[in-house]
């Protein structure tokens, strides 16, 4: 059985992308509370990312649901796999999972802010 061309648009645009957000609005203009605070959790860990605005593409908005079998947005996908909505980022975040998880993937990150304050600056 052939994919559904959401599905492979979707599948390309993770291929393309190692962090990639399926949110409500864009980075800079968040269009709901739960997108905002993922963007803030990313923003806060130093990852890079991209991402899709669902509002702009009811099709993606649509089939982004059924392709991880999640109901609600936004989505963060690391190298293809679904990690979660606002509320699993959040807490991956607050307990290290997360970035234990991209080291493990080899997604490349900066230090968090937490991280750069707490730094005596003798290893710099």
């Amino acid at each position: 059985m052939n994919e559904s061309p959401v599905f492979t648009r979707i599948r390309a645009a993770l291929d393309e992308n190692p962090v990639l957000l399926f949110m409500k609005g864009s980075p800079m203009f968040p269009q709901c509370g739960f997108s905002a605070a993922t963007v803030q959790v990313l923003t806060e860990a130093g990852i890079k990312f991209k991402s899709v605005d669902v509002l702009a593409d009811m099709e993606i908005r649509e089939g982004i649901k059924q392709f991880s079998n999640w109901p609600t947005i936004p989505q963060l996908y690391i190298k293809g796999e679904f990690i979660g909505g606002c509320d699993i980022v959040r807490e991956m975040f607050e307990s290290g999972e997360l970035t234990k998880l991209l080291k493990d993937k080899g997604v490349e990150f900066a230090k968090t802010k937490t991280e750069q304050s707490s730094c005596c600056g003798s290893c710099m």
